[in-house]
């Protein structure tokens, strides 16, 4: 069977290249393999035949770049919701557009069984619940695309973690990654509550104020996304420091898990993963069991879209559950939110938020 796909919002994770992480000569000019774009191309039963965007020039270089045909190159996605029928609508519009636009899809004309919303899923709990719940009322999958799920070796070691128990009872875990917090370090955050399968119970924040973005994208003054970091205490005792405070060109994206059983030191920037089994008080080094070599971003990553792609057809085709759902992606939202207003309340804070807390919104990209 073929599934029909269109994307909403035509620029850089769409399939134009990303700053930062691809050559600025590529940007905007050719097609990009590391995208939603480059992850319907990998995948035979999947069609990507509509695009939106209200950007009209960058509407036509991505609809060039990835063959979509002139007449269904839209300009308003809503125009584009009324007018197709299709089986799958990403959204990859800036974060603060994706309470909008799920719902919008969810409830459009164009019907699709799956949505796959790019990460942050929101940028307040509130509208992170609305889109959940829409899409429930629909019966509308909502795939987040924190990509490091689907990826062989994350998969491998969240089964080493949470059915093998390499760690034994998790015990602490130190994280540091770049800022931003909601731009970047959504994905170490996710990465933490997939791995240990908990959801935070207390955080305590600090926020730099500083970001790297607003001059590179051109956002404006005004967006609140910097870095930050502080403690997490999970719902499973498990007791995580967080720093993202740290520039891009000197950040390593890294977790130490210490456990009652083993330790696990995972460095994604310099292709570093090493396991130590606890015995009779000493850490033994061992080899990870069905993993070779470490995670890195120019191979697993790379591939990371086309493997979500493929989760796609396997979920709409009823052999696989969604890996990645709206639930999931707000544990790590609850995180940065979370640590905003323990920043600025000179506080801990309770997860999950108290009902009025959900609807602070950190601006973002």
């Amino acid at each position: 069977m073929t599934y029909t796909a269109g994307i909403i919002g035509t620029g850089g994770i769409a399939g134009m290249g990303i700053l930062g992480m691809h050559d600025e000569s590529q940007i905007g000019r050719e097609k990009i393999e590391a995208s939603h774009a480059g992850g319907f191309d990998a995948q035979p039963e999947i069609d990507l035949v509509a695009g939106a965007d209200v950007d009209e020039a960058k509407l036509e270089r991505f609809s060039d770049a990835w063959g979509i045909d002139p007449d269904r190159r839209y300009a308003d996605p809503e125009a584009m919701l009324a007018s197709e029928s299709l089986d799958i609508v990403s959204v990859c519009t800036p974060s603060y557009l994706h309470h909008e636009h799920v719902i919008d899809a969810a409830r459009s004309a164009a019907d699709p069984d799956l949505i796959w919303c790019e990460k942050p899923i929101a940028t307040e709990v509130t509208a992170a619940r609305d889109m959940i719940d829409v899409c429930v009322e629909t019966e509308t999958e909502l795939l987040i695309n924190h990509s490091f799920r689907f990826t062989d070796k994350l998969q491998r070691l969240r089964t080493l973690i949470q059915d093998e128990e390499i760690l034994g009872d998790p015990q602490s875990v130190t994280t540091q990654f770049r800022m931003e917090l909601l731009r970047n370090s959504t994905h170490l955050l996710d990465t933490l509550v997939y791995l240990l399968d908990a959801r935070a119970e207390t955080v305590s924040g600090y926020i730099t104020g500083e970001n790297e973005a607003v001059e590179s994208l051109e956002a404006g003054s005004q967006v609140d996304d910097a870095g930050g970091g502080g403690f997490v205490v999970m719902d499973d005792g498990t007791f995580v420091t967080v720093d993202c405070t740290i520039p891009r060109d000197s950040s390593s994206m890294t977790l130490q898990f210490i456990g009652s059983e083993g330790k696990l030191y995972l460095n994604n920037d310099d292709g570093e993963w090493r396991y130590w089994r606890l015995e009779d008080g000493t850490h033994v080094e061992e080899p990870l069991p069905g993993i070779d070599g470490a995670w890195t971003w120019e191979d697993d990553y790379e591939r990371a879209f086309a493997n979500a792609a493929a989760h796609i057809v396997d979920v709409l085709d009823g052999r696989a559950t969604n890996g990645s759902t709206g639930e999931e992606a707000t544990r790590s939202l609850e995180i940065i939110i979370g640590l905003y207003l323990s920043h600025y309340t000179g506080g801990q804070v309770d997860i999950p938020l108290a009902r009025p807390l959900r609807d602070v919104r950190v601006t973002s990209w």
